[in-house]
């Protein structure tokens, strides 16, 4: 038998591994990576929201109103949302956009200040 560190998973490394290898080892990759860090959170609200309330894609773009391509786009965090379509979604859904602004890496408020549109 192996020993453990010669083991291989059947079904290879863990997304995180190999997109963690891909960071330390191209600079392209990593570029592209960090200019979707916030596309990539905003996905995962909406997935998030869509599991926590139980919803397909085309549930939660039809009481959006909006089409099914755009939830798409928006949960695969590789492209860039506007606001006017956060906004118009959120409110479709009867929920509120929050927003607000935080120095980075200063001292950080113990209550973010937030602005619901």
């Amino acid at each position: 038998m192996k020993a453990d560190r010669d083991w291989v998973s059947p079904i290879g490394t863990a997304v995180a591994d190999d997109i963690a290898q891909k960071i330390a080892e191209d600079p392209e990759y990593r570029a592209l990576h960090e200019r979707y860090a916030e596309s990539r959170q905003i996905a995962w609200l909406f997935i998030r929201y869509r599991m926590d309330h139980e919803l397909t894609r085309e549930e939660l773009a039809n009481r959006a109103g909006t089409a099914v391509g755009q939830i798409a786009r928006i949960e695969n965090g590789r492209s860039k949302t506007s606001l006017d379509t956060l906004m118009k979604i959120a409110h479709a859904l009867d929920l509120k956009l929050l927003i607000g602004f935080e120095e980075n890496g200063g001292k950080k408020r113990e209550k973010p200040e937030l602005v619901a549109v």
